[in-house]
């Protein structure tokens, strides 16, 4: 590029030759001392004039504070509403589940009382007057202590309600044979092979050979064996002292030890030991003490409670002989 510089006073011209490096090398000089010359001016009259009390100046640089703190102010504002709102929405949210909460605690057997759970309480969060950080900050630490509270009695809920499903598994009342008639019941009968009165210990399922006896309540296997008596004899452990037996079995499917579910398949109805026919020998006993087992079933089942005659009851009977006590 090429640049004619002319004098006037002296009439010569002179003729100045710039290349693209050094065009570019005098713009960002020009550029720099711009820059300078710009925040040079700032300082003077802005800084200089708002110190010194200039009125024009300082004038102008209050209204641009203020614009600058009204803005911030602003945004703050917003935020907090915007908080304030979502805390209002959580708040209606607690108080659903404060009733839900109630509602189960009456199912687990729990009262909310005992765990020291604010009442519930409603009504909108956000009021006409703006809520303050101090106030927003108090009304989440009172959120985030009754959600500790909730979560303190939701935990108990599910501790009693976890107790109650595993009690209620480990009692017998799925009936040990499906479909099966029942015969001889609990209590006393006329025993099938000597004729005279003797206790009956359990009731007796008619059923086919080889039909599926499964377990009336979850527990532990801790009899498998070969029983004079009662043939081949299961017995399993549910807990609190609670035992079921089957006995005169065909087959046997689980040993001593064994960790079973209820309705599991334990053996197969058969006609072992002192039995005059093929059928499930089963009988419940509390604290080694024969229970009628029909009590179990009945809760779960809905097996009648009439108890049936052996000498007027057709079908299959036996287990042990247990002689009527001497008065």
């Amino acid at each position: 590029m090429h640049f004619i510089i002319t004098d006037a006073w002296l009439a010569k011209s002179r003729a100045v030759h710039l290349s693209g490096t050094k065009l570019v090398l005098v713009l960002v000089a020009l550029s720099l001392t711009l820059m300078v010359m710009a925040a040079s001016l700032y300082h003077w009259v802005f800084l200089k004039g708002a110190r010194e009390g200039w009125p024009v100046i300082g004038t102008l640089v209050r209204l641009m504070v203020k614009d600058e703190f009204e803005q911030r102010d602003r945004f703050m504002r917003e935020n907090l509403d915007a908080m304030a709102r979502k805390l209002g929405e959580m708040q209606a949210k607690m108080v659903q589940l404060e009733a839900l909460g109630e509602r189960v605690s009456g199912l687990a057997g729990v009262n909310p009382a005992e765990i020291k759970v604010t009442p519930g309480r409603g009504g909108a969060l956000v009021s006409g007057r703006p809520l303050t950080m101090e106030e927003l900050q108090a009304t989440l630490a009172d959120l985030d202590k009754l959600a500790e509270q909730r979560t303190d009695l939701m935990t108990v809920m599910e501790s009693r309600l976890f107790d109650q499903k595993i009690r209620k598994m480990m009692v017998p009342t799925q009936q040990p044979v499906q479909g099966a008639h029942l015969g001889s019941s609990f209590g006393w009968r006329i025993d099938p092979f000597n004729g005279r009165s003797a206790l009956h210990t359990g009731l007796d399922f008619q059923a086919s050979p080889g039909t599926a006896i499964l377990a009336a309540a979850g527990g532990v296997v801790v009899t498998q064996e070969f029983h004079g008596e009662y043939g081949n004899m299961v017995e399993v452990d549910h807990g609190n002292d609670l035992i079921t037996r089957y006995a005169h079995a065909s087959r046997v499917l689980v040993k001593k030890g064994d960790l079973i579910k209820r309705g599991q398949k334990v053996a197969e109805v058969g006609t072992t030991g002192r039995s005059t026919g093929p059928h499930l020998h089963f009988e419940v006993l509390v604290q080694g003490v024969p229970q009628d087992p029909q009590k179990f079933l009945a809760a779960g089942q809905g097996l009648p409670h009439t108890r049936l005659a052996a000498a007027a009851t057709p079908g299959a009977a036996g287990g042990p002989l247990q002689a009527p006590a001497r008065r």
